[in-house]
């Protein structure tokens, strides 16, 4: 599942005529979600559900005509649900809603092995489990010694934190778990930490991950990616 339906106020004038997801990623061609579902198709992804809201005809309508490389299905929500309640209505169109399934933000552009990922969420019989990213802060970072004086500078250190990076594996059972409105970010995922059937799987050292939320990390990603290509 892809969720497709934020508004994305941060990446103005961008999503004036268009959703997050149908961004162009610089010196590509391809909208957010062309590259999400590229990945996912190549990690063996046959069907995907695209959750839409804001502009949703204009995501429907570029997946319509699309050469997609996967089956993929459209659901909007008639009302705002939440997050989890989005996540909810949008799980009723999977077309295997009794096997384990991914889920991913729709402004994520990432390359990981989804596999692993799986394989991961299965060895610790998880109900969820959530894909973790260790960013760059976006400040150069100050070392010091003991005495305070300054030894180096560095710029764009990794965060010492990680984060949830935006991509899930769920079980089936995870799904009748969330609320039908509301955020499971603040119900559904607190309770299962509490419980330890919340799993989180660090990404890969090397594996590409960028959330794209304003036009400074668009301006990153293309510039990420002509360095990867050259």
């Amino acid at each position: 599942m892809v969720l497709a339906g934020g508004q994305g106020s941060r990446l103005r004038p961008y999503t004036d005529d268009r959703p997050k997801p149908m961004v162009e990623i610089p010196g590509t061609g391809i909208p957010i979600i062309g590259h999400q579902l590229a990945w996912l198709a190549a990690e063996g992804v046959t069907d995907a559900v695209v959750s839409c809201g804001h502009l949703a005809d204009v995501l429907k309508d570029w997946l319509a005509k699309a050469d997609l490389p996967l089956r993929v299905t459209t659901v909007v929500e008639d009302e705002p649900l939440g997050r989890g309640g989005g996540l909810k209505y949008a799980a009723a169109s999977l077309p295997h809603p009794d096997q384990p399934w991914y889920a991913t933000n729709g402004d994520i552009w990432t390359r990981f092995s989804l596999r692993e990922m799986a394989s991961f969420h299965g060895e610790r019989d998880a109900t969820a489990t959530l894909a973790l990213a260790r960013p760059r802060i976006p400040w150069g970072a100050v070392e010091t010694d003991a005495f305070g004086h300054i030894t180096d500078f560095i710029e764009s250190p990794p965060s010492p934190y990680l984060i949830n990076a935006g991509v899930y594996v769920f079980s089936a059972a995870f799904t009748a778990m969330l609320p039908d409105i509301g955020d499971h970010e603040r119900t559904t995922f607190p309770r299962l930490a509490r419980e330890r059937r919340l799993a989180g799987f660090p990404l890969p050292h090397g594996a590409y991950w960028r959330a794209i939320d304003t036009a400074k990390d668009l301006t990153e990603a293309a510039k990420e990616l002509a360095t990867r290509r050259s």
